[in-house]
């Protein structure tokens, strides 16, 4: 496993314990605005998760299908990147 992909394992593992945490607010009936709070937090080191696999795929699999010279993989590759960024803007 490459370094970068250990640290957003990492990563992942701190948002599963947030997430927990969040669970446990709601148990504990805490108070709704320091709930939300925690679901913005989770969902902020979401994003930097989704940012660095996307760097991480543009760095690997995207910058290979440059390398490999193969027009159909290339268009392969940017297509997925399309479908990805339009998924976000539903």
């Amino acid at each position: 496993m490459e370094v970068a992909s250990r640290t957003t394992v990492n990563r992942l593992k701190r948002i599963e314990g947030q997430v927990r945490g969040v669970t446990r607010m709601l148990e504990e009936d805490r108070y709704c605005i320091d709930i939300l709070r925690q679901i913005q937090a989770v969902k902020a080191a979401l994003r930097k998760v989704e940012s660095e696999v996307l760097k991480q795929h543009t760095g690997h699999c995207v910058e290979h299908a440059i390398k490999s010279g193969s027009a159909k993989e290339q268009r392969e590759k940017f297509a997925e990147l399309i479908d990805l960024f339009e998924q976000i803007r539903k």
